[in-house]
């Protein structure tokens, strides 16, 4: 996934998915709209991703809504949403994860905190779509790829 922008999708993608739907597609799922909506960004589909996230009022609702924007981008609109989210209890994963990821590029300097701090995410990806190719582009894809992965499992899993 680019940190910005829109990617075509093949066509018959673009149609089982719409042919099928939230429910079919998710069956069971915690979230099975949030998670089309986190499937549609996966494609790259910012703005079929943004008018499923936008009828949602749910911190996981927010969440895809902030990374839609994020990835436009538009880091003040990301940012709104994302206050919206407060704290989710993806994030501890999401902390963990970046730790990991982080570690592997050791000139970087990334603040990674006690916690997941989307805004400084925010911050990093615009830093880093100025450097395409670096290392600190490819940290922010490495964790985009990852809180995406974290939130969409999140979002498919089983309700409880």
């Amino acid at each position: 996934m680019p940190l910005a922008g829109e990617l075509p999708v093949r066509v018959e993608v673009e149609e089982k998915i719409r042919g099928l739907g939230a429910k079919r597609l998710f069956p069971g799922a915690r979230h099975p709209e949030a998670a089309l909506s986190g499937l549609w960004l996966y494609f790259s589909q910012l703005d079929a991703s943004h008018k499923i996230s936008q009828t949602l009022h749910t911190p996981e609702g927010s969440f895809w809504h902030g990374i839609m924007h994020r990835r436009e981008p538009d880091a003040g609109n990301a940012g709104y949403w994302f206050r919206k989210v407060n704290r989710h209890e993806v994030f501890p994963a999401l902390w963990a994860t970046a730790g990991e990821a982080i570690s592997r590029y050791p000139g970087l300097s990334y603040s990674l905190g006690k916690q997941w701090d989307p805004f400084v995410f925010i911050e990093y990806c615009e830093n880093a779509r100025q450097r395409p190719g670096s290392d600190e582009e490819k940290l922010a894809m490495e964790l985009q790829m990852a809180e995406w992965q974290i939130l969409f499992d999140y979002c498919a899993g089983p309700a409880r």
